[in-house]
């Protein structure tokens, strides 16, 4: 270790550079899909957990506990090994269609993430004044219709803060996806450290980029939240 060479160079390389574009692309391909499905699936169970049919809210409960308390990287491995025998004929046709890997990954960040979602909109749900709900169901509104159209829109609006750190966790829980093959950027850093023996400039590179897109999705955040605060101020 003491004898060893720092060659930043090989970062700037053709082909070592171009793994590395190639690998982050993954990783943002493979981060927004699962963050959308994520969190619709979230708001899914978030409504069934606060449903007052006893068994779709036990069944929410039950979805959460079981995700929320299993590692994220054994349900990587539950999905790759057992998708053929659990899921219809349909969701596997389209994971040999996208890529079997990079589907497996797709399915097990959507779930795990959506779990800690629910949690974070039946808070901000619960946040809300109980007569908003009392309102829209005596203006003739569903239970349903006035979760979509009343409560889930403004339970939005309060838990962008945690919602946004459930999907930044997602962006580099997606690291793990590298165990199934998935060439995303924490792979191809390690491909890159294969080929050249330099692991130290090859992962450095892959830590900049992980922290140069958090700290972009969280200023894009705040801008968002001062707008919305010099709204409120100016109404």
């Amino acid at each position: 270790m003491l004898n060893y060479h720092f060659d930043w160079s090989i970062i700037l390389s053709g082909t070592y550079f171009n793994w590395l574009v190639a690998g982050f692309k993954v990783t943002l391909q493979l981060s927004a899909i699962s963050i959308v499905l994520s969190f619709l699936l979230g708001m899914l169970v978030a409504v069934m957990r606060m449903s007052h049919n006893r068994p779709v809210r036990w069944c929410a409960h039950a979805y959460l506990e079981f995700f929320r308390n299993t590692p994220l990287l054994v349900q990587i491995f539950f999905w790759y090994f057992g998708s053929y025998k659990i899921l219809p004929t349909v969701i596997n046709d389209w994971l040999n269609e996208t890529g079997f890997e990079f589907g497996s990954a797709v399915i097990a960040l959507s779930i795990y993430t959506s779990a800690f979602i629910a949690e974070d909109l039946r808070s901000g749900v619960l946040s809300i004044p109980r007569e908003q709900m009392e309102a829209a169901r005596s203006a003739g509104f569903s239970y349903l219709r006035s979760m979509q159209y009343i409560i889930l829109p403004q339970a939005v609006r309060i838990t962008i803060p945690p919602l946004v750190n459930q999907f930044l966790n997602l962006t580099k829980n997606s690291s793990l996806a590298m165990t199934i093959g998935v060439m995303e950027l924490t792979y191809q850093a390690r491909q890159v450290e294969s080929y050249t023996f330099k692991g130290f400039e090859a992962f450095t590179a892959a830590t900049a980029v992980y922290v140069a897109l958090s700290l972009f999705i969280t200023l894009l955040v705040n801008v968002y939240n001062q707008k919305v605060l010099n709204i409120h101020k100016a109404a």
